[in-house]
């Protein structure tokens, strides 16, 4: 796999699933959320300038495409990857697989915003944070 992806591994439990047998769909917003934490895990420089208070990535959108219901007992496979970087956002695209066949149970883009936290608004991303990402966006691995 690229090395600017991230991926995380998760199995399908009984109470994730909704009254159908399929995983609820506001289940799927946990599963990507654990993707973004592995994302930075693997990227502690990154993680600790935002660590540091200052600054915060704050989500300001986000797009889930329902493509196929994962059930009980299907391992997952979270990828996630930094697909767009602009002067003030930046985009995150997740795709949520099973591991069986490698088939695409959802993808979801996540925009966010760089928040300066004393002054509770949103910041350009440059200086030291930018050179840290820029080097990450990768766009043509994550449409897979």
């Amino acid at each position: 796999m690229d090395a600017r992806l991230s991926s995380v591994f998760l199995r399908v439990r009984g109470y994730h699933l909704d009254g159908y047998g399929h995983v609820n769909n506001a289940r799927y917003l946990e599963f990507l959320e654990e993707g973004r934490w592995a994302y930075f895990d693997e990227r502690p420089a990154l993680a600790e300038i935002i660590q540091g208070g200052e600054v915060a990535f704050v989500a300001v959108n986000l797009n889930i495409d329902y493509r196929r219901a994962a059930v009980a007992g299907e391992d997952l496979e979270v990828v996630t990857g930094l697909a767009e970087l602009g002067s003030r956002s930046a985009r995150m695209h997740q795709n949520i697989r099973r591991t069986r066949d490698g088939k695409t149970v959802a993808s979801a883009d996540l925009t966010f915003v760089l928040l300066d936290v004393a002054a509770n608004k949103a910041v350009t991303i440059d200086g030291v944070l930018r050179e840290a990402m820029a080097p990450l966006v990768v766009q043509e691995a994550l449409d897979t």
